[in-house]
């Protein structure tokens, strides 16, 4: 009987340990998941302090592009007020788009394309946007480390009652980059 007891115990210390070790690690997961998500703020808000300098570098020589520019100011205020990761993603796509005008815009114009202040600035804003990249892949994969912890046997039957579920994924909601680009060597008419 003596035997038994001690194998009795051995099991329940083993099986202890074992939910510690994996409360542990499903917050640790998550820890990281929270982690990367605030190394996207963080390149957001960098990139959003950009944003001024950028378009007051424009405004100089576009001054009748008004409506652009102020619709680049505003989106960066969406993504300095969004809250989790669908709104901040929204908003980075909102600002992405901008961006994207407000470089078209520039086009426009020669003597800005040479302006050393503008030059600098796109650097700047290239750098950060490679940040930016690298933050949401770092985000994403410990997210699907996190959710595959939930999900996965034994941890599935503690992760829910101990608080702990799946995190969403930092996606991109255009549809256009779901497609490859049409490319054609076809001569004009």
């Amino acid at each position: 009987m003596d035997l038994i007891v001690w194998i009795l115990l051995g099991v329940i210390v083993l099986g202890i340990v074992y939910g510690i070790a994996l409360y542990n690690r499903l917050v640790r997961l998550r820890a990281l998941a929270q982690e990367g998500f605030s190394g996207i703020t963080v390149q957001l808000r960098r990139r959003a302090d950009l944003v001024p300098n950028l378009v007051e570098t424009v405004k100089g020589y576009a001054t009748h592009e008004r409506e652009t520019l102020d619709a680049v100011t505003a989106r960066r205020a969406d993504v300095s007020n969004a809250r989790g990761v669908a709104e901040t993603a929204a908003a980075d796509n909102a600002m992405t788009a901008m961006l994207r005008q407000l470089f078209a815009v520039a086009e426009a114009y020669p003597e800005l394309k040479a302006n050393t202040n503008f030059l600098a600035l796109q650097d700047q804003l290239a750098n950060v946007e490679g940040e930016l990249q690298s933050s949401r892949r770092y985000y994403n994969a410990t997210v699907r480390d996190l959710n595959s912890a939930v999900q996965s046997f034994p941890a599935v039957l503690v992760a829910g009652p101990l608080g702990f579920g799946e995190e969403p994924f930092y996606t991109d909601p255009d549809p256009a980059i779901r497609s490859a680009p049409q490319v054609s060597f076809a001569r004009p008419a």
